[in-house]
């Protein structure tokens, strides 16, 4: 059985996965490195896009802290609906990295487990 493994494109695939932010980062990344040692465009590493992404979870939850902090001390520039908004935003962030953890360790796991 012959298996060929198409290229992946990370960028496209975030941008599909709703993470276009992450994209864009990944490449701005890639045109300002330009080409690697071997003559190509430098590809972006799961490492960098995770990296990245996890990065990009703890701004959220960072946002939501000090957002909850200036409702706290009645800071009448901070709404409390914004807050609220940044707070299920950080959690569904910071739920989606577990899964993605969680989904890792699994491939792991079963590829540990695997017969040669």
């Amino acid at each position: 059985m012959d298996l060929k493994l198409k290229p992946f494109d990370f960028a496209q695939a975030a941008t599909r996965a709703g993470m276009a932010d992450v994209a864009r980062r990944v490449e701005a990344k890639t045109r300002t490195e330009g080409p690697d040692a071997s003559g190509g465009i430098e590809r972006p590493s799961f490492q960098n896009a995770f990296s990245g992404a996890l990065k990009s979870v703890s701004a959220a939850q960072s946002t939501a802290a000090s957002m909850q902090r200036e409702v706290q001390f009645d800071n009448p520039t901070v709404s409390l609906e914004e807050t609220m908004i940044a707070m299920q935003k950080a959690q569904l962030g910071f739920q989606s990295a577990v899964q993605v953890r969680n989904k890792l360790v699994q491939a792991y796991t079963d590829i540990m487990n695997m017969q040669v």
